[in-house]
């Protein structure tokens, strides 16, 4: 085997390096960036943190930014202005993903990865008029107010235990169980069963570990084929154990369905009917539906408990911020009673905790990439047909020039100030913006506020002794989400 595979691994470098040679030359025209190193191009600048190194060459060579990672041209958008030209003013241009070799299978039917085609507007169709939309999302209120007074439930009687309570674990629980019980009219995990709700969340967090992972498939694509990390394999292991648990939940509506049950009208039923539809553009197979549910508990849970954890990890270090957000909460809604979604709208100053939350910690730090469909005139730059195309969320809410004092917690700077998080003000866009905007940000907002306020409205926090001692780890664990790499826990008074 060494035999055979050692001198195509030896045609393919010196290919690479005259690929390198060529493509050099070629640079005039280009986004300026560092220069690259044979082969590998500037891939030993990336670390373990790409927003961070990404964010420091920009500093070198501007907001909009070019370089080789290995084979493929890579073009990052550090700026406010950088990312509108992307998102915005060429944006049917950049419509297109550039999807990850470890996603295998999985992109050919995910509303993430599908391209800009008939199928894609289809299944984008389809969760915004029947998931994701105003009416429908006002219509089950009563799940997520179920959901948080769980929740509330649970912090108390670990509270009466004088037990921690872990931030993201239990916002991720409660993330999955709203997002199953839309789905599947049942929740998945349990907040008092920790093994459960623990290993499902493992497996999540995996994936998005997993997908967000520098693989040499990516930077090398005539190395795909070989998976050299094992990336698609090890994320084809985890994608099934997750169909395991959407295959036996559509095995049992379907068995309903056959035996004349009655219907529960969630967005399971919901798909078996449009599936039964004669134009079925969709294609809502077995395999589609896999992926969709993969989708909505991976994207709705890992993103939305991570921001949840990041606010409570800030709160908590900024004892200023934690009394405004609770004086706001204890005036207008007052301790004794449970938060309505529709009372965030008057609490100015927990919306601007979640802003600077998203600002400090976006929940996707570089977005999910896209690529050009043709060669791109950009700020006076040309983009090559083909090229990867990152949007540096983490540099621009850290751009000095955009926020004063940007590296402090202070949600004060928002009151006042008209930011739409719905991509409409590039100075903020965790959920990107554009036609592949997050399809379920508006489930996301109302989410992250509500479980937010409501902590805040029924508890005091403190962090352990040694912690306070100590401080707080602010380590990050990238992935497709920028997760907290130690876990918050902290101790709940109820009031």
């Amino acid at each position: 085997m060494a035999s055979v595979l050692f001198p195509w691994l030896a045609w393919l470098l010196v290919s690479l390096a005259a690929v390198y040679l060529l493509g050099h030359g070629r640079r005039r025209g280009r986004p300026p960036g560092p220069r690259p190193l044979p082969v590998i191009g500037s891939l030993h600048l990336l670390g373990n943190q790409p927003h961070r190194s990404l964010a420091r060459l920009a500093k070198v060579h501007g907001p909009l930014m070019s370089l080789h990672l290995g084979a493929v041209t890579t073009v990052v958008a550090s700026s406010p202005a950088a990312a509108q030209e992307f998102l915005q003013r060429h944006d049917a241009v950049f419509s297109n993903r550039s999807v990850p070799d470890a996603a295998g299978d999985h992109s050919r039917n995910s509303l993430v990865w599908l391209p800009n085609a008939p199928r894609w507007r289809a299944l984008r169709k389809i969760m915004g008029t029947e998931l994701f939309a105003p009416h429908r999302l006002d219509a089950l209120q009563h799940l997520r107010r179920d959901k948080v007074r769980e929740l509330v439930d649970h912090v108390g009687r670990l509270a009466r235990r004088g037990e921690a309570v872990n931030i993201g674990r239990v916002a991720f629980t409660t993330c999955v169980n709203l997002i199953s019980c839309t789905i599947f009219s049942r929740d998945l995990t349990s907040l008092d069963d920790d093994g459960g709700s623990g290993e499902f969340q493992e497996v999540v967090t995996d994936i998005m570990e997993a997908g967000g992972s520098p693989n040499i498939s990516d930077f090398f694509p005539a190395l795909a084929a070989a998976d050299l990390q094992g990336w698609r394999r090890r994320l084809g292991r985890l994608f099934a154990r997750l169909h395991r648990t959407f295959d036996e939940e559509i095995d049992a509506r379907l068995r309903g369905r056959e035996t004349g049950g009655p219907k529960k009208n969630d967005f399971l039923d919901l798909l078996l009917d449009a599936a039964e539809d004669g134009d079925n553009t969709a294609r809502l197979d077995r395999d589609t539906l896999r992926s969709l549910f993969t989708d909505l508990f991976g994207a709705g849970s890992d993103t939305s408990s991570s921001t949840l954890e990041w606010a409570m990890t800030e709160l908590l270090q900024s004892p200023a911020s934690m009394t405004k957000a609770c004086d706001e909460l204890a005036t207008v809604i007052g301790s004794k009673r449970s938060i309505e979604e529709s009372d965030i709208d008057r609490l100015p100053y927990l919306q601007a905790v979640v802003k600077e939350t998203f600002r400090l910690h976006p929940p996707v730090p570089l977005l999910i990439p896209r690529h050009t469909k043709v060669d791109t005139k950009i700020m006076g730059y040309t983009i090559p047909q083909g090229s990867r195309v990152f949007i540096n969320v983490w540099a621009m809410g850290r751009d000095k020039e955009t926020w004063p004092e940007p590296k402090k917690f202070m949600p004060e700077r928002f009151l006042g100030r008209t930011v739409d998080l719905r991509g409409g003000d590039f100075d903020l866009i965790p959920f990107g913006a554009g036609r592949r905007i997050c399809p379920g940000m508006p489930l996301a907002i109302r989410m992250v506020h509500l479980i937010l306020a409501s902590l805040l409205n029924q508890f005091t926090w403190r962090l352990p002794d040694e912690v306070e001692r100590n401080g707080v780890d602010m380590a990050e664990k990238f992935g497709v989400t920028l997760t907290k790499a130690v876990p918050l826990c902290a101790f709940a008074t109820p009031l």
